[in-house]
């Protein structure tokens, strides 16, 4: 039987040329059976596309409008991608598939996102705190979001992407929900998606209160007495060094990390899940 992917393509219309590249790069698989929905945050795909859509008549956030995705599709395994993001190569999902089925204790898969012009990869596109060598596979603890492979019973029993966080950090929190709930996330070097490498000219005002809040929720969220609060402290002052003289953006980032306070949710990690990771070499203090 082949492996089933559920596959929510995320766009806002602002790249048809991208999204039906996107598409066209999933629909173009082979070995594995696809359902594919485009959901529009904000923006109706019907009139760009011929396939399954969700039209969300407002913009309700990024983890939000992948969430609305998923009831729209069925399969063991979900795939979510962004409309700047296509698969260079046929037997990508089959790939991941394989890795799933030779592990069921993988719960997440992120692939190596690879500028398609053979740019170098931003450091950022890498889950790991030393990224080294991009082309070495490891465990992750954060997220690059742009396309993401999980299986739906895991997916499902963490509740899928946290809609609150709108923009930023929401792949973090994936993350750590999945490793929470006794699976692990995987970076795996050799499973390959195109994106092109746009260092950002400057960033909207939205950027830093998102950043900041969402920091704050994470803190306030996951992480125990005594990690949050080392945690916390260590991005508010390597976020001060970074910022410098920007006030503008200093300032949209306290207002954030202010609102961040007032979170009362909590999902604690469980001291097992510490333990694990921990295991792993990472200890969640930055």
């Amino acid at each position: 039987m082949k492996a089933k992917f559920g596959c929510v393509v995320l766009t806002q219309g602002k790249r048809p040329e991208q999204l039906t590249m996107a598409i066209n790069s999933v629909l173009g698989q082979i070995g594995v059976e696809i359902d594919l929905v485009v959901v529009g945050n904000g923006f109706d795909p019907k009139s760009e596309v011929s396939t399954k859509t969700v039209f969300l008549p407002e913009n309700i956030g990024i983890p939000a409008g992948r969430n609305a995705g998923v009831s729209a599709v069925v399969g063991d395994y979900l795939f979510f991608l962004d409309d700047d993001v296509f698969l260079p190569d046929e037997d990508f999902l089959i790939r991941a598939a394989k890795t799933f089925e030779k592990n069921n204790k993988i719960g997440l898969i992120q692939p190596q996102p690879q500028d398609p012009q053979g740019l170098p990869t931003p450091r950022r596109w890498i889950p790991r705190v030393w990224v080294g060598d991009p082309d070495r596979s490891s465990k992750a603890f954060s997220l690059w979001e742009g396309a993401t492979l999980i299986r739906r019973e895991d997916f499902e029993e963490v509740k899928g992407w946290p809609d609150d966080f709108f923009y930023g950090h929401e792949g973090i929190a994936l993350v750590w929900r999945i490793w929470n709930c006794g699976k692990t996330c995987e970076y795996q070097a050799d499973l390959v998606v195109a994106h092109p490498m746009v260092e950002p000219s400057s960033r909207h005002a939205d950027f830093y209160f998102y950043n900041a809040r969402n920091r704050q929720w994470l803190a306030n969220r996951f992480l125990p007495f005594g990690v949050k609060q080392i945690y916390l402290f260590n991005w508010f002052w390597l976020t001060r060094l970074r910022l410098g003289g920007n006030k503008p953006a200093w300032q949209g980032w306290l207002n954030g990390w202010r609102e961040g306070k007032t979170d009362l949710n909590k999902e604690t990690l469980k001291f097992i899940t510490l333990m694990r990771i921990l295991r792993w070499g990472r200890f969640l203090v930055i």
